[in-house]
């Protein structure tokens, strides 16, 4: 499995259900954003050198003025003054603030730990609601202007995806589960971290909002999650309401959104606020070392699960401040908070179960995480018998959601249900979809 994962921030159920919605705009908009995810795979395989930099430089940011082209032209690299361009320059600072935040608290040496030049390419596509790590580098886009703003405006959207080229680099957690959820959820508590240095706020006094300003001022949402309170970030008929979850009491089984990454994130979302205001403080210098140590000290592979990240931060813990301390035991009594460990009484949110006679495609994940589900009538379609067919013939298991934050997409019919990863959508499979969630 491809461990250089692409990490998009707006989960993919979100974005099918704004594909959904009565606007013609808004659903071009998801559209666009959909057929552009679906292609970045193969374009970051063949994707020229990066031109223009010093190889010593710290950062530097792109404008791919509203092509598909990464990784565009440069604006703006170190030693640069402020370009006048907000996205360029937002995504400046908010490299040079993670960038500080891995390097003076965690003695981390950029991204890969080895000192290489900070990527990040502004402007991409056309009004593209997304922003995502491709593996090599950070890409956003500037948002519809409906729903979406731009996505560099919120600087933690920036942290978390820098946070998962940091995943990528030390523990390489897969993209599906549990593990992916773990993904999520680390790229979250970073970003907050970030945030609450960069504010000079302690973890009692923050908010443990993130994406705090990302939707444009009349979308019913304070963010686009809530660390504190997972479930309670937005609630608005364009994008649906907020789907993440805060206890193992309520975790979600689904083959959706890479089998519920953005979703189940929530828990150990949780965890990380409870153990971080329980220990006090700054939550940089307190759970998120803890934290730290646990990612980076060898017991957290590409598989580990909630209870073995639960049981990594308690080694971690231990390490750093003793076998009995008061950290310990607010690391202790927060993953005990959230139910990890106590798995009964998941609730199932499975495959969808097509009418006779209809094709039913669902698109699930992507950073914002909604989702959106359309039936194609088989008899009042004159294609769709073609399109059964060629379903027919795949099989089942499709490929593997291992990109973090992209799209993927179910098919059912004649009872089968085939998922496929948003960058292994064939050209009949894009067709397809197009056709029925771009009608």
């Amino acid at each position: 499995m491809n461990h250089e994962a692409m990490c998009q921030f707006v989960p993919s159920y979100l974005v099918e259900h704004l594909s959904g919605v009565d606007d013609d705009e808004l659903t071009r908009c998801a559209t666009r954003t959909q057929r552009i995810d679906a292609a970045l795979v193969a374009r970051r395989e063949s994707r020229p050198e990066l031109t223009g930099i010093d190889a010593d430089a710290t950062t530097a940011v792109y404008t791919a003025n509203h092509t598909e082209e990464l990784p565009g032209s440069l604006a703006r690299a170190d030693g640069s003054p402020p370009t006048g361009d907000d996205a360029v320059d937002e995504a400046y600072t908010g490299t040079g603030q993670v960038y500080g935040l891995y390097s003076a608290v965690f003695g981390r040496d950029s991204i890969d730990g080895d000192g290489s030049t900070v990527v990040a390419t502004v402007h991409y596509g056309q009004k593209y609601d997304n922003a995502f790590w491709d593996g090599c580098q950070m890409v956003f886009g500037d948002g519809d202007g409906v729903v979406f703003g731009r996505f560099t405006d919120p600087p933690d959207v920036l942290y978390h995806e820098y946070t998962h080229g940091v995943i990528q680099h030390t523990a390489g957690l897969t993209y599906s589960g549990q593990p992916g959820a773990l993904n999520e959820s680390i790229a979250d508590c970073f970003a907050a971290m970030t945030k609450q240095r960069v504010n000079g706020e302690s973890a009692q006094d923050a908010d443990w909002l993130i994406g705090e300003g990302l939707f444009c001022p009349d979308v019913n949402a304070t963010a686009l999650r809530s660390m504190k309170n997972p479930g309670t970030a937005y609630d608005d008929p364009r994008i649906g309401s907020d789907r993440q979850v805060g206890s193992m009491s309520e975790y979600v089984d689904t083959t959706d959104d890479n089998g519920g990454v953005h979703i189940n994130s929530g828990i150990p979302n949780r965890a990380f606020y409870l153990a971080a205001t329980g220990i006090g403080g700054n939550s940089w210098e307190g759970a998120g070392q803890i934290w730290y140590a646990a990612l980076t000290g060898g017991e957290v592979s590409t598989q580990t699960d909630f209870a073995g990240f639960a049981r990594a931060t308690l080694s971690a813990a231990r390490s750093l401040y003793g076998p009995d301390a008061p950290e310990l035991d607010a690391v202790r009594a927060a993953w005990s908070e959230v139910g990890v460990g106590l798995r009964a009484g998941a609730p199932s949110n499975g495959s969808p179960v097509p009418p006779a006679g209809s094709i039913v495609v669902r698109r699930t994940g992507g950073v914002a995480g909604v989702t959106r589900e359309e039936t194609l009538d088989l008899a009042s379609n004159p294609e769709a018998s073609e399109l059964a067919q060629m379903l027919a013939r795949m099989p089942e298991a499709g490929s593997q959601p291992d990109q973090p934050d992209r799209f993927s997409y179910t098919f059912v019919v004649s009872g089968r249900s085939i998922t496929v990863a948003e960058q292994d959508l064939t050209g009949e499979l894009h067709e397809l979809v197009s056709k029925v969630l771009g009608s």
